[in-house]
């Protein structure tokens, strides 16, 4: 068994672009992820769309004061539909 670390995460990637569609109870699964996320004080790297589980974690944290960077790289930047206004730093 490993010996145990001091160190502690700062930061945590979250990238689900699953399209939940009749599954709500992923939805609420992704809300409650943002919220232990956000609870632990950590900052949120997600993929940056709109669409999918990792916007709806994104969102939850966000909300509840922790920093969130979207990441969309530029050869996707075409591909992303972006109807709303960033959330977090992009």
């Amino acid at each position: 068994m490993a010996a145990s670390s001091t160190k502690q995460f700062k930061n945590i990637c979250v990238l689900s672009e699953f399209q939940y569609g009749k599954y709500k109870e992923f939805v609420q699964a992704a809300i409650n992820l943002g919220r232990v996320i956000a609870e632990r004080t950590l900052h949120l790297v997600y993929g940056g769309g709109e669409r999918g589980l990792s916007r709806l974690v994104s969102k939850a944290v966000f909300t509840r004061g922790s920093q969130v960077l979207g990441i969309i790289p530029k050869a996707m930047k075409p591909l992303v539909c972006m109807s709303g206004p960033p959330i977090g730093e992009n």
